[in-house]
């Protein structure tokens, strides 16, 4: 018979997992700032292996669903991952280059098309939305005039930011699991007669 507390302990140890995780995670996002252009290469090296994996696993599933309308579909879609995560693996700076200038371009039009927009609809969030495209504006034109220099932080730069949010994030989660499972573990303990706790700690000893 397995009591609430030993049930606690186990959902306890899960969280304190994630916490780990998030700590790494968050470590990683820091050294990721402070080293940019290692994190924009680990990055972009990431991106090249995950199309390739991609792309593989893509091209097998495609073989196994030959004889469907899909098949050729299937293998073009696993044929351009495979090449396009070989190019990125060969030139990940090169690849940075190109992906910075997009980014530069998405920041560009969205900023543009925020401050027209909310210049034109004029909502009851105007100015959250002005500040908002006047700062993807400026982050576009920063980014596009330092090219191709920026490639060397921009995207390690968002990398390590992405790792730092999730890593805090799952320290929130498990931090917050931990404490929920406290609190139920110990009015559950509380209802539970204490002859069932003297049967459950005799289980845990023997475990």
């Amino acid at each position: 018979m397995n009591g609430p507390t030993t049930e606690g302990r186990k959902l306890s140890r899960s969280f304190g997992w994630l916490v780990l995780l998030g700590t790494l995670l968050v470590i990683a996002g820091i050294i990721g700032l402070i080293y940019t252009g290692v994190a924009t290469l680990t990055s972009m090296l990431l991106f090249g292996w995950l199309l390739l994996v991609g792309g593989l696993v893509g091209l097998l599933h495609a073989i196994e669903s030959r004889g469907t309308s899909y098949f050729w579909l299937g293998v073009v879609v696993a044929a351009l991952n495979i090449a396009a995560g070989v190019v990125v693996i060969k030139h990940p700076e090169g690849t940075a280059e190109a992906l910075t200038m997009f980014a530069a371009l998405l920041f560009l039009t969205g900023g543009v098309f925020r401050l027209v927009g909310s210049v034109v609809v004029r909502g009851p969030q105007m100015g959250w939305t002005l500040l908002q495209g006047a700062f993807g504006l400026l982050l576009g034109l920063l980014v596009l005039f330092d090219w191709p220099h920026s490639s060397l932080y921009v995207l390690g730069c968002f990398f390590s930011l992405a790792l730092l949010f999730d890593g805090l994030g799952l320290i929130a989660i498990g931090i917050g699991g931990r404490r929920i499972v406290s609190m139920v573990s110990e009015r559950l303990d509380e209802s539970v007669p204490a002859e069932d706790k003297a049967i459950t700690a005799s289980e845990d000893e023997q475990k």
